[in-house]
């Protein structure tokens, strides 16, 4: 697959690859920052969630992770 994100400096090459790993019988998907997001019982579990994790980072930049914010310390 040959194209340009936005932040990319210049036209790469990606490629793509599946996103769900097992690790000792859980399910588990990468994210493009690098992470293994799980554990899942079901392949269809990790996929969903995966699904959500793109879904809310077009729509809020952010993912939800269901914890808490981190809100910085002010002096």
């Amino acid at each position: 697959m040959f194209g340009k994100r936005q932040h990319d400096e210049a036209p790469d090459t990606h490629y793509r690859t599946d996103r769900i790993s097992t690790v000792n019988g859980q399910y588990f998907f990468a994210t493009r920052e690098g992470t293994l997001e799980g554990p899942f019982f079901t392949r269809f579990d990790a996929q969903q969630a995966a699904t959500r994790y793109v879904g809310d980072l077009g729509s809020h930049g952010v993912p939800q992770t269901g914890k808490a914010p981190h809100s910085p310390r002010r002096f």
